[in-house]
């Protein structure tokens, strides 16, 4: 299996002050655990380009961009929205971050690697369609799963969402696409608040009390997840890895352990191989203690890579 490691140097320059949970450390801990546990020698390690704006602007409103890049500060720190700062990298981290799903989007459809894990910030999956916001500014996941439609003209493609907190960003961009399909659990009630009313009929939302460890989720994957995506066949597979489910992680108040995501990550292969060709592209969202993070995402990319 040839899983492909995509990220950037940029988007560790992106940083939002030292008391920021979304702080470049997040890339260094991923990093520096692949290389600790022997599993970076068996990537393919690619360099994330910059997205180009037509891209992008499959998922964000033109206007939206404009008045972002608009808004990168000289120095210092400027905020667009109560928890999300922009410094002079954060414009081009962003482009990288999203550039790094589609680079990784074209690899794997056009069979160069098999599947593959962005190890990019700032993550994606609050961002909405003209607006900022939980950390994120470009919305990597939904701009990479609309490159697959629009520029290879796939037909299905599946979103999956782990992270703690709703994808209120993807949904956003996606609700009522019917290209796409978008299964997700998440703490409830719990930021941003959104997920459980009049969700669009390619949304699967599984809300879930604080406290829910990973035999609960496990049952729910089961029961409400992959019955969708038999009945929907994707023909590729998108991921936003969102590790702060973790029971370590104090930014959420679930109950996961790393077992669980490796276990969620062969379920979704097995998807793959029957519906996909293999094909699947994931891309790192939250996760903010760093031990617990390090060792959730190896545990994530061996499953990927069948190590």
């Amino acid at each position: 299996m040839h899983t492909g490691f995509f990220t950037h140097a940029q988007c560790a320059a992106h940083e939002m002050g030292s008391w920021h949970p979304e702080c470049p450390e997040r890339l260094a801990a991923v990093h520096d655990h692949l290389i600790a546990v022997g599993l970076l020698p068996h990537l393919l390690t690619f360099e994330a380009p910059p997205a180009q704006l037509e891209a992008v602007a499959r998922a964000h409103d033109r206007a939206y961009i404009e008045r972002l890049r608009a808004r990168v500060p000289k120095q210092g720190y400027e905020p667009v929205d109560p928890d999300t700062s922009m410094n002079n990298c954060s414009w081009d981290a962003a482009l990288h971050a999203a550039g790094a799903v589609i680079e990784a989007t074209d690899l794997v459809v056009r069979g160069e690697v098999d599947n593959a894990f962005c190890a990019v910030r700032p993550p994606g999956h609050h961002a909405c369609r003209a607006a900022a916001m939980g950390f994120c500014f470009f919305n990597n996941v939904a701009i990479g799963a609309l490159h697959a439609v629009h520029a290879h003209g796939l037909k299905r493609v599946a979103v999956i969402d782990f992270d703690v907190h709703h994808g209120n960003g993807t949904e956003d961009i996606l609700a009522g696409n019917g290209h796409t399909l978008m299964a997700s659990f998440f703490q409830h009630p719990f930021y941003p608040y959104s997920g459980t009313d009049f969700a669009a009929d390619n949304m699967v939302n599984v809300p879930v009390p604080a406290g829910t460890r990973g035999d609960v989720v496990r049952e729910l994957v089961a029961a409400q997840w992959l019955p969708r995506l038999e009945a929907f066949a994707p023909e590729m597979i998108f991921i936003s890895a969102g590790f702060d489910a973790h029971r370590e992680d104090d930014l959420g108040q679930m109950g996961l352990v790393e077992a669980d995501y490796a276990w969620i990550t062969e379920q979704l292969m097995d998807v793959a191989d029957r519906h996909s060709k293999g094909r699947i592209v994931s891309t790192l969202e939250g996760g903010y203690n760093l031990s617990s993070l390090a060792r959730s995402v190896a545990a994530h990319v061996r499953a990927l890579a069948q190590l």
